[in-house]
């Protein structure tokens, strides 16, 4: 297990990260070593904008541990980045679905939407995400 101690907080360097203070989180970016920062980073890229994620970057604001704090500024925004993507992906499968689903041509579900065809291609690819109410919509016309 890690050397690292935490004081003055109920909460122990072995418990799940998860249940950390923020007190906790500030010791182990300034005097944790690489397994307590992984196990930060994989409670970050599980919940980018989780609680922890949250934790962190308030820390950050007042304590800039050299090489960790750009290193846990990565960690986020990269996390971030891989959730956006991973979410546009699956709005656009869910788009590609509904376009199956609902025995149209991509041209016909289009003009059903009120959009272009060339517009609905870029929500099928992922280029670009529609909007919620559009997305309502979309699944409207799926169902008809």
């Amino acid at each position: 297990m890690s050397a690292l101690a935490f004081r003055n907080v109920k909460a122990s360097p072995a418990d799940p990260v998860s249940g950390w203070p923020q007190e906790a989180i500030q010791t182990a970016l300034e005097r944790g070593g690489l397994n307590d920062w992984r196990r930060l980073a994989a409670v970050i890229q599980a919940e980018p904008w989780g609680p922890i994620a949250r934790r962190v970057e308030e820390v950050l604001t007042y304590s800039r541990p050299y090489g960790v704090a750009f290193a846990f500024e990565r960690v986020i925004a990269q996390s971030r980045e891989a959730a956006e993507m991973a979410e546009r992906d699956a709005v656009a499968a869910e788009i590609r679905d509904l376009v199956a689903r609902s025995g149209l041509s991509q041209a016909e579900f289009s003009s059903r939407l009120g959009t272009s065809p060339s517009r609905l291609s870029t929500y099928v690819s992922g280029k670009v995400t529609p909007s919620a109410a559009l997305l309502l919509r979309m699944r409207r016309v799926a169902a008809q």
